[in-house]
């Protein structure tokens, strides 16, 4: 019989992502020159603050493109970090939301072209990045001017004249949009940018010289803003010109990786908390103060864009031919009912799903409203369990018991789905059965429910176009078409009763156009009205306000600005807590607190966690209810 061999412990088998990942991490801190740097790899969207970078995790099977994008996320963060001043961009970034945007783009393309200039690697890797980032934000699809971002494309323009580099070919479309506008008005201030690509004081000062061009700025307020700044050059010099010339250090070696992805340029604006304030067309700006006030992602040429942080100049034509109806009133029971099943079928396989995440999402609040109990007092309830004891010894103290309060407060949350065309089909099926299986769900837990929809009652204008014709077309008229608000279930009704309801969504020609700005208003104000303790409402969209009628007469980005604004006045000056989640459309750069998804089934999953994050923050505020009269 063989002796027996000595053999070593078995040791875990290293991921065969994890080389890559360590290189990408070193890489990221050598460029930024920072070996402190935290480096992380996770789902969650990826971020960066001055000591901690989240980068996206890689593919299991990563093809040559997918570690390119990971790379870019480094790298457009590296970069970031190292050529990058964020108290003297603060200090010259313009005002007005739509500036500002266009502001924030062409610094992150400064700071990518420094690093793209000095290595081959870097600009292929950027490149490929961008590509993606363009290509899964469906920036090709784009037609029409009013829906592609000027911040996007004047940040590529820009980065063809620093760095002779073309635009990807998913933004090749917006770009061609409006080329020929900015070159007309532009075209020498952007032959500029590339002359101080290396003093980011210089290349600020360029930018608003862009803007001026552009319509988007007040020479005056430049001025004002250098002078303000050289008077505090003194103190800031010396710490400035070594950051601005860090770029100039930057090893080969060490930026070999770069390329950015969507999901870098929009998601970092929200986790970058180093910096502050909007989105960069590009690699958005870190956003810590103002996620919400980012920058517009549609603009046309400009009538006066020093009023967008003051409230805007919006009106309706008229209101006497819009509605505020209940899907009841929009159609007999029986269409409903057949609708209804139309609907049930077409996503069979989706219900169970959703169904799983929201029963985690119902464990979750159960959980936190579980009754909790205090024994061993001296007076409240008696104690069952210690009656033994009380009849042994009558004088006996602590015996009684007292139940807990809890921070699970009374809850109605408002899910307003856009109700436009361009949820037809999966994108408007998927949120109606998505609100249907929250809303029952929410409701088990004793959270109230209510689901909303937004339209227009016509086509490119309506009875409120024709008004405005008989008028004689008087100029500036404000929004010239019918608003539909459609009311699929109050918050008082129980689902059983509603369900039917969410099945009208599926009615052809119901969906038309769609004016956020004034639906958000609509559903703040009910929820407002509201008597519960906490209110959450829930905006489910897929693009930018659009509707012909009113932006043919009107200022391009009229409905835009109107939105942005009642986006910041709920955002910081009301009791309701709003979410965004954008199917295929970024709506990061308009709310604060959002998400953006590529695809349609992603809706369920997105609506849950969500909800899931806001009901496990209120667990731990301080707001204490009665367990009691929170059981379901």
């Amino acid at each position: 019989m063989s002796a027996p061999t000595n053999r070593k412990p078995a040791q875990a088998k290293e991921a065969p992502a994890e080389p890559f990942k360590r290189s990408v991490a070193s890489c990221l801190r050598a460029i930024a020159r920072n070996r402190d740097l935290e480096v992380t790899y996770g789902s969650d969207r990826p971020s960066l603050t001055p000591e901690r970078a989240r980068l996206p995790d890689p593919p299991r099977k990563m093809s040559a493109t997918d570690a390119a994008i990971v790379r870019g996320h480094a790298d457009a963060m590296a970069l970031r970090l190292a050529c990058h001043d964020q108290g003297l961009h603060k200090r010259l970034a313009p005002e007005g939301q739509a500036a500002r945007a266009v502001f924030d783009a062409v610094e992150q393309a400064r700071v990518e072209a420094i690093g793209s200039k000095r290595m081959a690697g870097v600009a292929g890797n950027l490149s490929a990045m961008l590509e993606d980032r363009y290509h899964r934000g469906n920036y090709h699809e784009i037609t029409e001017r009013a829906d592609a971002p000027l911040e996007d494309a004047l940040a590529m323009i820009a980065r063809e004249r620093m760095t002779g580099l073309k635009p990807p070919k998913a933004a090749q479309r917006i770009v061609d949009l409006w080329r020929p506008w900015i070159e007309e008005k532009a075209g020498a201030e952007l032959d500029k940018l590339g002359d101080s690509l290396e003093n980011q004081r210089s290349f600020a000062r360029s930018v608003r010289d862009l803007l001026v061009s552009l319509d988007m700025a007040e020479d005056s307020s430049a001025d004002q803003d250098d002078s303000q700044d050289e008077d505090e050059s003194s103190e800031e010099g010396e710490e400035q010109d070594p950051q601005e010339g860090e770029s100039e250090e930057l090893q080969p070696s060490d930026r070999s990786e770069a390329e950015r992805s969507e999901e870098a340029t929009d998601e970092m604006e929200e986790g970058m908390s180093e910096q502050a304030e909007g989105p960069t067309g590009e690699m958005p700006e870190d956003v810590d103060e103002a996620d919400g006030e980012d920058p517009s992602e549609a603009w046309r040429p400009p009538t006066s864009s020093a009023k967008d942080a003051r409230a805007p100049d919006y009106k309706a034509f008229t209101g006497k031919f819009d509605e505020t109806i209940s899907a009841e009133d929009l159609c007999d029971a029986d269409e409903l009912a057949r609708l209804r099943a139309y609907l049930d079928k077409q996503l069979g396989h989706l219900q169970g799903v959703v169904a799983r995440l929201a029963n985690r999402l119902q464990r979750r609040l159960m959980a936190q409203q579980n009754r909790a109990w205090e024994f061993d007092l001296e007076e409240g309830q008696l104690d069952p369990v210690r009656l033994p004891r009380i009849i042994i010894d009558p004088f006996q103290s602590m015996s009684f018991k007292r139940e807990k309060d809890t921070n699970f407060r009374d809850t109605v949350v408002t899910l307003l789905i856009d109700n436009s065309g361009s949820m037809r089909g999966r994108p408007i099926t998927v949120a109606a059965t998505c609100g249907d299986i929250l809303a029952r769900t929410l409701e088990r837990c004793g959270v109230k429910v209510e689901i909303l929809g937004f339209t227009t009652r016509a086509w490119k204008g309506g009875q409120s176009r024709e008004a405005w014709l008989q008028a004689g077309k008087p100029a500036n008229p404000g929004r010239l078409n019918d608003l539909r608000h459609i009311v699929y279930k109050s918050a008082d009704a129980p689902w059983r009763r509603a369900r039917k309801n969410l099945g009208l969504m599926m009615r052809e020609g119901l969906l038309k156009e769609n004016i956020d700005g004034e639906a958000l208003d609509w559903a703040h104000k009910r929820l407002l009205a509201r008597t519960e303790q906490r209110k959450i409402l829930m905006m489910i969209s897929d693009g930018a306000p659009v509707d012909d009628s009113t932006l043919s007469v009107n200022p391009g980005n009229y409905l835009e600005r109107h939105l942005r604004w009642v986006i910041e006045e709920i955002e910081n000056r009301s009791p309701v807590e709003l979410i965004a989640i954008g199917i295929g459309h970024d709506v990061t750069r308009y709310y604060r607190r959002a998400v953006t998804i590529v695809d349609a089934e992603e809706l369920g999953g997105a609506m849950t966690e969500k909800l899931a994050e806001l009901f496990d923050d209120n667990a731990s505020s301080p707001a204490p209810r009665r367990a009691g009269g929170r059981r379901a």
